[in-house]
């Protein structure tokens, strides 16, 4: 029987963190995801912490959210689950490898919304195995958005051949926009996403886990990128991104976009053409 965890308000990252690295992997086997659903059942989108993100990511301060900021509200409910004792893959070392989401109807600012998130779709992978983290935003009882973050749990072993997964393609675009990334830019999304992951911090809490400098969040680059479009965009869309290489900070990127069969395709790549995240938007 499904199981949900019910929360009165968007739990610490950072607590669940520390309580998801004691933790290690889960007693559960990685095929067995467990049948259970984060949820805050009323959470009013406050005008406050979106001004703080809107600055980071680049957005205007419109009435209207990005659908990277939902995501952002409930990335907290992601990490409840996987700190929970018998969530089989660990958080330390996982890999965020490509997120979709599907904006259904336009959410506002002062909305109450529900969000849910669960695990689903554990399948092997040439590195480990990669699961799902599904996440929805309900406006009463309409479905207003849906986000799906891929995650890689590297050296995690699942039975089966890795399954054909299509991979973004990047625009053959020149460069449109130059993008210099400060040292600091780690910590200043960490507090207001709340997604203190050491890697992004600093040089000396990044060390630990391989990165001689820190890098910045996938989410804040895929929330930049989407940024360049604000304004311009469809009542309702799709948008993807697949992260292919981690940016260090302090760094200067590339941006470039096209359309391409009514799919506007974008990528941020450095200063050797190689590409750090690939994405598209489509209208729904």
């Amino acid at each position: 029987m499904s199981e949900v965890r019910e929360y009165s308000e968007l739990p610490s990252i950072n607590t669940l963190f520390v309580q998801a690295m004691l933790k290690g992997r889960g007693t559960a086997q990685p095929g067995e995801l467990p049948d259970r659903t984060a949820l805050i059942n009323s959470h009013v989108l406050d005008v406050e912490p979106y001004a703080r993100y809107a600055r980071v990511a680049g957005f205007a301060l419109r009435d209207v959210l990005p659908p990277t900021w939902l995501h952002v509200l409930t990335f907290p409910l992601q990490a409840a689950l996987m700190a929970e004792e018998d969530f089989p893959f660990g958080l330390a070392g996982l890999v965020h490898v490509r997120n979709d989401m599907e904006l259904l109807r336009p959410v506002s600012l002062g909305e109450k919304v529900r969000l849910t998130v669960r695990a689903e779709n554990p399948q092997p992978h040439a590195k480990g195995a990669t699961f799902d983290m599904v996440g929805t935003v309900h406006v009463g009882d309409e479905l207003a958005w849906r986000g799906v973050s891929n995650y890689l749990s590297r050296g995690a072993v699942l039975p089966g051949d890795p399954p054909h997964t299509p991979r973004e393609q990047a625009p053959d675009a020149s460069d449109a926009q130059r993008w210099r990334l400060p040292a600091n830019l780690g910590r200043r999304y960490a507090e207001i996403s709340g997604d203190a992951n050491p890697i992004q911090m600093s040089p000396l809490t990044a060390r630990p886990f391989g990165f001689a400098r820190p890098i910045i969040h996938g989410m804040w680059t895929h929330a930049r990128a989407l940024a360049v479009f604000d304004g311009h965009l469809p009542a309702t869309y799709r948008v993807g991104a697949q992260f292919t290489k981690p940016i260090f900070l302090p760094g200067t990127v590339r941006f470039a976009t096209a359309q391409e069969d009514g799919v506007t395709r974008f990528v941020v790549r450095n200063k050797e053409g190689k590409p750090h995240l690939i994405g598209h938007i489509e209208p729904r």
